[in-house]
């Protein structure tokens, strides 16, 4: 089974919708061209859409606890 890759540009809009932003706002296309250009974030988002892959590919059950801990080692605490 073949895991569909998420890029940047899906990254950024999902970013916007979860702030309520338009996604053709100037914060969005800020965000958008950030992530085009900026290394540190771009890895950073690769390695949290690898383990959200992992998650789906090998339906993995978590506790609580343990799903609550992921999302503030990847600073995504915010999002639960």
């Amino acid at each position: 089974m073949k895991i569909k890759k998420i890029t940047c540009k899906e990254v950024a809009d999902y970013i916007c919708e979860t702030l309520g932003e338009n996604l053709n706002s100037p914060k969005c296309k800020d965000i958008k061209d950030h992530l085009e250009h900026c290394e540190i974030c771009n890895s950073y988002y690769k390695s949290v859409q690898e383990t959200v892959q992992m998650y789906k590919q090998y339906k993995i059950k978590v506790s609580d606890d343990c799903h609550s801990r992921l999302m503030k080692y990847l600073d995504l605490a915010e999002f639960e």
